[in-house]
């Protein structure tokens, strides 16, 4: 059976530009001229993908969300936007929204969003099996808890999950923030990619940017041979970035084009560099005291909050038991090769 992709949007050469990209890539394709008309064609069509301009009379993309996900709750929006802020469509993804893009529309871009898009609908119907196991057993996998921040936590946890949006996890040191990412990883659509866990605050920050982002042979004094870094390491899979409040302004800025672009360039290379990778960030610090202060970055840091979770310390919740796992301590999990945490040894 074809997965249906639901076309809304008031520009008529647009949408049916749209519509003949995804008919030819083999999905079935209805067009609506606003979301008014989206709305009332999604119940009988039965979409898997809504693709929705945020710009609409009668009913806009944001206004379409609630009442579309109340009508067809299986289906994953993408959001298209020529005008607005990040802000903007970062809280649309808040409403519900599974992604956006920007006008003109990459045809690439568009075709890996749609896929990933459908595998959520199926992701979906998984995570629709593990509410039942959580009501059952009153935990969420290796997490344990009957308190009502713990609730909380498990109800974020299977929101973020399926979506490929950056997850920032908030709470004091020893509350499970890295458990909380390792979760949410083997919920996702990515579990069976790697996951890599980097304690950014572990690692000397003259050298953090070769570690995260990798270098070139003779890239600087000691650098003996090629190495990747930890973003190319998760390719395909989830990196977690702990103690993310610690990065360097000029890491910043390059953490940002990765998260914006999927794209980087090693230390000592002019080549750029692509890769696939589901960000999930944790501090312990207060980031909007961070902004506010200008050591961290705004338009970071609200690319990054897309999915907040504050985990609640154990004094908070003396009657729940969080379990860690043996291994929750690894920088990388046990089928992925550590890099050396100093670049300046031969590897």
């Amino acid at each position: 059976m074809k997965h249906r992709i639901l076309i809304a949007d008031d520009d008529e050469s647009g949408r049916s530009g749209l519509a003949a990209l995804l008919t030819m890539w083999g999905y079935e394709v209805q067009e609506a001229v606003d979301g008014k008309d989206a709305l009332e064609r999604a119940p009988a069509f039965r979409p898997s993908v809504v693709v929705a301009d945020m710009i609409m009379p009668v009913i806009d993309g944001i206004g379409l969300l609630k009442p579309l996900a109340a009508a067809v709750p299986e289906a994953a929006v993408i959001l298209l936007t020529a005008h607005g802020s990040i802000e903007t469509a970062v809280s649309a993804m808040r409403e519900g929204a599974y992604d956006y893009m920007t006008k003109p529309v990459d045809p690439r871009r568009l075709r890996v969003l749609v896929e990933k898009a459908v595998e959520k609908v199926q992701v979906n119907k998984e995570v629709t099996v593990l509410r039942r196991q959580l009501k059952e057993s009153r935990g969420l996998g290796p997490l344990l808890g009957v308190s009502p921040t713990m609730q909380e936590v498990y109800r974020l946890i299977e929101m973020a999950a399926p979506s490929p949006a950056p997850v920032l996890i908030m709470g004091e040191t020893g509350t499970g923030k890295e458990l909380v990412a390792r979760t949410i990883h083997q919920m996702s659509q990515r579990a069976k990619g790697p996951f890599v866990a980097v304690n950014c605050s572990a690692i000397p920050e003259t050298l953090l940017e070769s570690e995260l982002f990798g270098h070139e042979k003779g890239a600087f004094t000691g650098a003996m041979a090629r190495r990747p870094g930890y973003f190319e390491l998760a390719d395909g899979g989830t990196i977690f970035l702990d103690e993310i409040g610690d990065l360097a302004p000029e890491v910043q800025v390059k953490f940002l084009r990765v998260l914006q672009q999927g794209e980087f360039e090693r230390v000592g290379s002019s080549r750029t560099r692509r890769v696939d990778v589901r960000v999930i960030a944790a501090t312990h610090q207060d980031l909007e005291t961070a902004v506010a202060e200008g050591r961290f970055r705004s338009d970071l840091y609200y690319r990054l909050c897309v999915y907040p979770i504050r985990l609640p310390c154990l004094r908070e919740r003396t009657d729940d038991t969080v379990t860690r796992p043996a291994d929750s301590t690894a920088l990388v999990d046990a089928n992925i090769p550590v890099p050396l945490q100093n670049s300046m040894q031969a590897p």
